[in-house]
């Protein structure tokens, strides 16, 4: 039975949000693009690329580009969260005082809101009402923007407490380079997406001192082991850290150079500073705004999370990133299965 094409806003003209347009126009939908930048949009629109974002790709005649959001929202029932974190309840406060029915809203950043401790589907939630939303839905996973546009075999999940409604986003976006699984674990989802930046910072910092794939595979099993931590205090299962959301996520973020997080952490470790490394990226590096939620959080959930506090330490503490990656090697010495033991145990009592 041939799926029903839709016409499908979304939010955010950055890398991410024009890859996976370029998705939804290949299965034949229709996408409105929308973004602040007019010369942007004019570009979309008259040359079919985004050249700052995705160099030398041709997008899809099915992606038109819009800066007025009323336009870009009318009739959709569906919408893509394309934005940084930071900029989540700005946009949504714009959304719902311009539509007037229920919207499915797809959130695809990877963050948590520091100080609210919240995760981003509970700021939708928060920022929207009833007569605005219909349903949250998750899409996280191993993806980077550069190879989703090149139209690379990619894999990802989608969650949402409404697994109906995961199952249509899954629909919408399955393709044969782009395979969506579903997973009912929003929470899992969520933190793992969001906390592998934190990993991949640190593992960036350990490239640029010279360290090597040794520390490097170190900081992804120990990372892993921190994110399921803390994962699993908050609710989340523990199996969903050993999917895609997980390790896969934490692998393709601290192995690849398209990673800004680890490209950030990279020039760390080579001696520059924050600011500086900041405003050279020209993008957002959501992992440092992470690491402070992540910190809150270990905090409230009284959670051992060695790799954060070292990040932590590094990022606003001005702790030397080689003084950070020593004080975690002479760490005090523990079982490595204690943690796996500690997170079953929890689950099955």
């Amino acid at each position: 039975m041939e799926k029903p094409l839709k016409t499908i806003t979304v939010l955010g003209a950055g890398s991410w949000g024009t890859a996976l347009a370029m998705v939804l126009a290949d299965n034949g939908h229709t996408v409105n693009l929308w973004g602040h930048n007019a010369v942007q949009m004019e570009e979309i629109n008259s040359k079919h690329t985004n050249e700052k974002y995705l160099k030398n790709i041709q997008l899809p005649k099915g992606i038109k580009g819009f800066t007025d959001l009323e336009t870009a929202l009318e009739s959709v029932e569906t919408v893509i969260l394309a934005v940084p974190t930071k900029a989540v309840r700005e946009v949504l406060q714009k959304v719902k005082n311009t539509v007037s029915r229920a919207l499915t809203i797809v959130h695809v950043s990877k963050g948590i809101e520091p100080d609210t401790l919240l995760r981003i589907s509970e700021m939708i939630e928060e920022e929207m009402d009833e007569t605005t939303l219909k349903d949250v839905v998750v899409l996280s996973g191993p993806s980077h923007a550069e190879e989703v546009s090149l139209r690379h075999p990619t894999t990802v999940t989608v969650s949402s407490k409404n697994m109906e409604a995961a199952e249509l986003v899954q629909d919408l976006f399955m393709n044969q380079s782009f395979r969506v699984y579903t997973n009912p674990d929003v929470v899992g989802v969520e933190i793992g997406g969001a906390l592998k930046n934190i990993i991949a910072l640190a593992a960036g910092i350990t490239d640029g001192l010279g360290y090597g794939d040794n520390a490097k595979a170190a900081l992804i099993t120990r990372g892993l082991a921190e994110i399921a931590r803390l994962g699993s205090k908050m609710g989340a299962n523990p199996l969903t850290f050993s999917g895609l959301t997980g390790i896969g996520d934490l692998i393709v973020t601290c192995t690849s150079v398209h990673s800004r997080n680890w490209r950030a952490g990279n020039q760390l470790g080579k001696g520059m500073k924050l600011q500086n490394v900041l405003d050279e990226m020209g993008m957002v590096v959501e992992g440092v705004r992470t690491t402070k939620a992540a910190h809150q959080l270990a905090e409230k959930y009284n959670v051992q999370m060695p790799i954060t506090q070292a990040l932590y330490d590094v990022l606003f503490n001005d702790v030397p990133p080689k003084q950070a990656v020593d004080l975690l090697m002479g760490r005090m010495k523990t079982h490595e299965m204690e943690d796996l033991f500690n997170i079953l145990g929890e689950k099955m009592t």
